[in-house]
């Protein structure tokens, strides 16, 4: 152990309502504990649907609130737990990592940022888009190395951000692992379409939702897999389209690779994505897809016409035609393909020994 530099490495999360961020996070410390490095998660509340998957020997500090301001206590657990390294897991977090540097200064570890989703926001506001690009350049006064989850998006954060190429590099999500779930899931006996995703507001299952009613196949079903605040809302819209029969809601699924291989397509809707790991791991059980072009990274998973179709965020006709396209008898389904990501958590590990070896040095 003495080999590595970063033996201690801290990251936070604010809850484990099943985001994939959170999934793809604890992913990660399962496969640097297995490395014999010691992992701290500052974590605001531990329910929820991930908790099943914290992975053995994670040191969890409970902050007791899912609220997001309570992460801000994290520069007061580093200067108590010196780690070597800070992972910041993504996007929604970078505000947590400016705190922690601005609080301890030249005593601050090594902070490496995942950029989670892409930065260049159709769904904002001209002002809102403006705040946020000044936001983006001051990322290199607090973030030592980020980390981009493909080559078109780290193209993206060089230009966004001011970053330097060699502070920058492409790490792939690790491939997804999945606890089993308690109970079966109750998917239709017929062709369904399949969205799996939070049902939060960025996800646009609206859209998805009045795409039902307008396709050609009337006995074609919806499962959307998934849990958040959205789902009154979306409940609502089901019942008032008179698709209460055809759309179902049933919650998170742990492991939804069975939902995943028996779909007629699998859909993404977004306003936003990073690397929306939904399709690739659709595209390894040889399902199509069909996503709105929400992040660079977008076209280079669904690379043919073979795999699926990319539509306009919002274009509600090209969303039809693309579901109608896949729902057709006979329409043949893509050859698998494998999940990059293999060695990702090793690449991280290279990466922050890298990094606290040099403010060794310092």
């Amino acid at each position: 152990m003495s080999l590595h530099a970063a033996r201690h490495i801290l990251t936070f999360a604010q809850t484990l309502d099943g985001g994939g961020v959170e999934r793809v996070l604890l992913r990660l410390a399962e496969e640097w504990l297995a490395a014999g490095r010691r992992v701290t998660l500052l974590l605001g509340c531990d329910a929820g649907p991930l908790a099943a998957e914290l992975p053995k020997g994670l040191e969890v500090a409970p902050l007791g609130s899912p609220a997001y301001h309570r992460l801000y206590a994290a520069p007061r657990y580093v200067r108590r737990l010196a780690p070597d390294a800070i992972f910041c897991p993504g996007n929604h977090y970078t505000s947590v990592a400016a705190l922690i540097r601005l609080r301890l200064g030249r005593g601050c570890p090594a902070i490496v940022a995942k950029a989670s989703n892409t930065f260049i926001r159709g769904d904002q506001g001209r002002l809102t888009q403006a705040g946020y690009r000044g936001w983006l350049r001051l990322h290199p006064r607090f973030v030592d190395h980020l980390v981009a989850l493909s080559p078109a998006l780290a193209a993206e954060a060089r230009a966004m951000t001011g970053l330097p190429a060699d502070r920058i590099s492409v790490i792939a999500n690790p491939p997804a692992r999945y606890a089993p779930d308690p109970t079966p899931l109750e998917l239709p006996a017929g062709r369904f379409v399949l969205g799996v995703g939070r049902l939060e507001p960025q996800k646009r299952w609206d859209r998805l939702i009045a795409a039902m009613a307008r396709i050609a196949d009337r006995e074609a079903r919806l499962v959307i897999l998934g849990e958040g605040r959205a789902r009154a809302a979306l409940e609502a819209q089901a019942a008032a389209l008179g698709l209460e029969s055809r759309v179902g809601l049933p919650g998170h699924a742990l492991d939804p690779r069975p939902a995943l291989a028996r779909a007629a397509v699998v859909a993404l809707t977004s306003d936003f994505e990073g690397m929306p790991g939904v399709l690739r791991e659709a595209l390894a059980l040889g399902t199509p897809v069909v996503a709105s072009d929400a992040s660079p990274a977008v076209r280079e998973i669904v690379s043919g016409a073979d795999l699926g179709a990319i539509v306009p965020p919002g274009d509600a006709d090209a969303l039809v035609a693309a579901l109608d396209h896949w729902l057709a008898p006979g329409r043949a389904r893509p050859e698998p393909v494998p999940e990059p990501g293999a060695g990702a958590a090793e690449a991280y590990l290279e990466l922050f020994d890298r990094l606290a070896a040099a403010r060794l040095k310092a």
